[in-house]
């Protein structure tokens, strides 16, 4: 099977009907989103990397058993000017952008001014983010646009500097039970200091009667819960998700840096943002363990070996420990197999390195009275432990629970609550699943699916309304398939044995994607 992955996509705005085989459960009635790059070539420029393409949004809408597909390209600013140029002209994370050789010193000049402060894209191309009633495409800069998920129209970009000192900010929020959203930024030399914010978006916003605007943003109720200075002041830690409890939020400072100085230099050097982050080796990874009640926090320090996480699995709390489970890389040659350069070579590199599904347990009781070499965790079902050093000193080591599992998604109702089950996509040879799985953290067994020359996506868990147990609902996977003559699909699988209930070709190209995020009916 040979996918080549800059290829261009092509949109389908009008809605299409899918040809369902099987059947879809009664029961389940909404829309899938996903969101991913799709546009990798403009004129004679082209992206260098995978995650920098022009992002396409593809909607599943599922309704009595029936499914319609539409997708649509984000026409964001970053979108338009490239299209009116015919080339790239808008920097990303992995491709710098250049003016055209034919424009003047003058032109030139402004734009290497412009980029040394960078204004970044907009182009939301990694996930959706729902805040109050309105759903967002977003990356990890400060800009994200608003959508309408039916139509998949692009409708207002909104900053977040306008509501929020956050330059970054994760694409991976956390929902409570009242619809408020949680999410963390970076504000970089705010008032001459680097710090991380977690802030809280509330589901419903007042609207202010005085106001001249016909729309105001749930951005505009936000509000800031806690700052963490960053360990350097020029070098914040990159993230791209973080863990929520019920009592405690949790964020991971890892030796994976952004180098601010560099990157303010990179146009001028003439490499990308992406040349500017650095991965210490040598330095460990610090655990931000936050009072959800006092909003600061804890003193104890938490450490462990260095790591690279993108993404958080989920965390829970027993007996006066926290335990957040993560995937875990030991380096950042993630990033660098989805170069376009190196997809073309088929992922096969030695350098991939596999990540880990670890658990980590934090105690957060008193260790006074601890004698130094002890280990403070006294859960009997995990092996994790968090030994006193000196001055306090908590050094974590996790429970590894398998190797090469990522996109890992669950029942988010049982988020910050523990969990058994979690879907995810398996990577042991490259970074390009052929399969997914359900993972079982008690008995560590997974059960597989996968099918000839076919990629599937992140898998994304539906609970069945009033569901019985954990896994009662249905998984939902785009699947990319390479069979000649045949269709791509949405594969239906049941969420307890794993097993196909249904799949709905589509009259369309499916491009590879990141994330998904699924809207019931009446949301």
């Amino acid at each position: 099977m040979s996918t080549d992955y800059s290829n261009n996509a092509e949109e389908s705005p009008e809605p299409r009907k899918a040809e369902v085989k099987g059947c879809i459960p009664s029961w389940l009635q909404g829309t899938l989103l996903r969101n991913g790059p799709g546009i990798f070539s403009l004129g004679d420029t082209s992206y260098s990397h995978w995650f920098d393409g022009m992002a396409i949004m593809n909607s599943f809408a599922i309704k009595d058993g029936e499914v319609t597909h539409r997708s649509r390209f984000l026409r964001g600013d970053t979108y338009k000017a490239n299209m009116a140029a015919n080339r790239i002209v808008v920097s990303e994370m992995g491709t710098m952008a250049y003016p055209d050789p034919s424009k003047n010193f003058i032109f030139k000049a402004i734009t290497f001014l412009n980029h040394t402060v960078p204004d970044f894209t907009d182009n939301g191309a990694s996930n959706f983010i729902k805040y109050g009633n309105d759903f967002y495409a977003t990356s990890e800069t400060n800009y994200i646009r608003k959508i309408d998920p039916v139509t998949l129209e692009t409708l207002d970009k909104v900053d977040y500097l306008k509501y929020l000192p956050v330059n970054l900010a994760s694409s991976h929020p956390h929902y409570d039970k009242e619809g408020n959203a949680y999410n963390m930024g970076t504000s970089i030399a705010e008032k001459g200091k680097t710090k991380y914010t977690l802030f809280k978006v509330p589901a419903v916003i007042e609207k202010d009667k005085n106001s001249s605007e016909k729309w105001a943003p749930a951005l505009k109720g936000s509000e800031v819960v806690c700052t963490v200075p960053c360990r350097s002041l020029l070098t914040p830690s990159y993230y791209h998700s973080f863990g929520m409890t019920d009592n405690y939020f949790i964020f991971i400072e890892q030796p994976f840096k952004l180098d601010i100085l560099k990157m303010a230099t990179a146009y001028m050097r003439g490499v990308n943002w992406a040349s500017c982050l650095k991965f210490c080796p040598d330095e460990s990874t610090l655990f931000h363990l936050i009072d959800r009640k006092t909003c600061k926090v804890l003193e104890t320090k938490y450490y462990t070996g260095a790591m690279v996480v993108y993404h958080h699995v989920n965390a829970f709390e027993d007996d006066g420990h926290v335990i957040f489970d993560v995937i875990a890389y030991s380096d950042t040659s993630l990033y660098d197999m989805f170069y376009l350069s190196k997809l073309k070579e088929g992922f096969q590199d030695e350098s991939y390195s596999k990540p880990s599904y670890k658990r980590f347990v934090l105690p957060v009781h008193s260790d006074k009275g601890v004698a130094v070499g002890e280990d403070l965790v006294k859960l009997k079902y995990t092996t994790a432990s968090a030994v006193k050093e000196k001055e306090g000193k908590l050094m974590c080591q996790a429970e590894v629970f398998c190797k090469g599992f990522e996109l890992p998604r669950m029942n988010y109702d049982f988020n910050g609550k523990k969990h058994r089950f979690v879907y995810g996509n398996c990577v042991e040879e490259s970074a390009l699943a052929k399969e997914i799985a359900k993972f079982d953290t008690e008995t560590k067994e997974r059960i597989f699916w996968s099918e000839e020359n076919c990629l599937p996506s992140e898998p994304v868990f539906i609970p069945r309304p009033n569901a019985e147990s954990e896994d009662d609902g249905v998984v939902l996977v785009s699947v990319i398939n390479s069979n000649p003559g045949q269709l791509c699909f949405i594969l239906f699988l049941d969420g307890k044995t794993f097993k196909e209930v249904a799949r709905a070709y589509v009259d369309a190209k499916l491009p590879k994607d990141m994330h998904g995020f699924f809207i019931p009916q009446g949301t």
